[in-house]
């Protein structure tokens, strides 16, 4: 099946001509036509700015844009159904995640077409499939082997959908021969395949939008929310927004953000990891602000502190719900290594929910009761708490949101790096893009930090505590070991059959490169 522009190079199974239907075709090439040619551009701008960065300029507020960070404004008025938001789970748009993500003591489910799902062509339509079927209340699935069936509960929870960020081309599409922006593929066919159901509830159609960096890209969003609703003649606001703050030049934005999409957008978010790897990759030219293991740079850290700080003044400031960032730890079987998980997520989420946060995420249902019991002692039966302003505090300035992280690089945080890299990678061109790894729910945003740090300590010559320079060669070294590690603890059936010794080579190859390569899952998408 196809438009007169748009192009498949993949077949279509019958659940998938049910969602590449004429109408949403031509939904999709209308969008195409209005909106794929800027994509270069914006990304080009980002370009542009990084190069800025690398000859050492720093990031800073817009001197051009004060009069909307002055001015007095705020955001739409927050859907009644979007207003509480104490905790939000998130995963991959596989049908069994979906159907245990709703039903779970949560107050919304982030469905991710991004970070954590790898985009192979079955995950992207099926995702889709199996979201219209949960927003139809349809959505169920038989395991035949544990003779069990899933569905959803009377009261599921708000469903969001998450796009993917505007730089990950959808290769399997094409539009005038050429790969669609993903971000338009997800948006188009969610929108276009539930904005009836949700409607009928009273609802709107809720996304979640990644890796901005700059204003100019929020009002790209506005325009095709706009665009959207008209298409479709639905009301102005039907579709509703969380952005997340995950990449450094962002946050020098938010205002900026929130005004250019002030018609759609329900709030912000602080996309904690994404922001660390974001940190990494805007300063890698700066030998003065090379970050050490990354399991040292928790919230604690000043400049994480101060970019959630922002964000919350900022957010409530404009009306606009202020999210915290996500709890990646699984919970274990063992009662006393379980309980020292649970006190980790307590003392993480009292940061955020004291900081003023108006909710926050996890990544498995077992860690929700402690969150709920720590929102509840803060905000208890409030929707929200935008009545915290934050605006006693002392300024949050650029020397703040820039502050270099003190701590120690060392080779047993360098051998982790490369152990968990290396099995995420390995899983994700496997086509999987939410895994377990050593008790934490990883998605690619871990890889990402794992081997931009590495890649600047090589690039600045960085050393280690014990002294020794950390090269290529280290690398190889360390990496070699590491592979022959992680190899013993997989076995060699799933060695061999989850792309590890390819994972190993792009591994290697983007750490090793002497220019910092923007996103591992552009390389990776090659592979699948």
């Amino acid at each position: 099946m196809s438009s007169s522009k748009i192009q498949f190079t993949q077949p279509l199974t019958a659940d998938y001509q049910s969602i590449c239907t004429p109408e949403a075709l031509a939904f999709l090439e209308a969008l195409c036509e209005r909106f794929a040619a800027k994509v270069p551009t914006l990304l080009a701008q980002r370009e542009q700015a990084q190069a800025a960065f690398d000859q050492g300029k720093l990031p800073d507020f817009d001197p051009l844009t004060q009069h909307i960070r002055d001015g007095q404004w705020t955001v739409a008025p927050i859907p009644q159904d979007l207003q509480k938001r104490h905790l939000e789970i998130t995963g991959p748009v596989d049908r069994k995640m979906i159907i245990n993500a709703l039903n779970a003591d949560v107050d919304v489910f982030m469905a991710d077409f991004e970070d954590a799902q790898s985009p192979t062509w079955d995950g992207i339509m099926q995702g889709q499939v199996n979201l219209r079927d949960a927003n139809l209340g349809t959505i169920e699935l038989t395991d035949a082997a544990k003779g069990k069936t899933y569905q959803l509960n009377e009261k599921p929870a708000q469903l969001i959908a998450r796009v993917r960020g505007l730089h990950l081309p959808e290769k399997h599409i094409l539009w005038n021969g050429e790969p669609i922006p993903g971000a338009l593929v997800d948006f188009a066919f969610y929108y276009f395949h539930n904005v009836e159901a949700r409607g009928k509830r009273g609802s709107g159609v809720y996304f979640y939008v990644p890796k901005l960096q700059h204003h100019s890209e929020a009002l790209w969003w506005q325009d095709v929310f706009t665009f959207a609703e008209d298409y479709l003649q639905k009301p102005r606001g039907t579709i509703r927004c969380t952005v997340l703050i995950e990449t450094l030049p962002a946050v020098f934005q938010m205002h900026e953000i929130l005004h250019s999409l002030k018609e759609h957008i329900a709030g912000l978010n602080c996309g904690r990891w994404d922001y660390i790897f974001s940190y990494i990759k805007t300063l890698r030219a700066h030998g003065d602000r090379v970050l050490p293991d990354r399991q040292i740079v928790t919230m604690q850290q000043p400049f994480l502190n101060a970019y959630s700080r922002l964000l919350i003044r900022t957010c409530h400031q404009r009306g606009a719900h202020a999210m915290g960032g996500m709890a990646a730890l699984i919970p274990s079987k063992d009662s006393d290594e379980n309980a020292k998980i649970l006190e980790k997520v307590k003392a993480d989420k009292e940061l955020e929910f004291s900081n003023g946060h108006d909710g926050t995420w996890i990544a498995h249902p077992g860690l929700a009761p402690t969150v709920r019991t720590v929102a509840a002692a803060y905000l208890g039966d409030a929707p929200h708490q935008k009545h915290i302003s934050r605006a006693d505090d002392a300024d949050i300035t650029a020397k703040d949101l820039l502050e270099p992280c003190s701590g120690a690089r060392t080779e047993a945080g360098m051998r982790t790096n490369i152990r968990v890299a290396l099995q995420y990678i390995a899983a994700w061109l496997s086509g999987k893009g939410c895994v377990p790894i050593y008790g934490l729910m990883e998605d690619a945003a871990t890889a990402e930090i794992s081997r931009t740090s590495i890649w600047q300590w090589i690039q600045h010559g960085k050393t280690l505590d014990d002294g020794r320079t950390v090269t290529k060669a280290l690398f190889k070294q360390l990496l070699d070991e590491e592979a022959q590690v992680v190899r013993q603890e997989v076995g060699d059936a799933r060695w061999q059959s989850e792309f590890f010794e390819q994972a190993q080579q792009l591994f290697y190859s983007i750490t090793t490169a002497d220019e910092l390569t923007e996103f591992l899952t552009l390389p990776g998408y090659e592979f699948l």
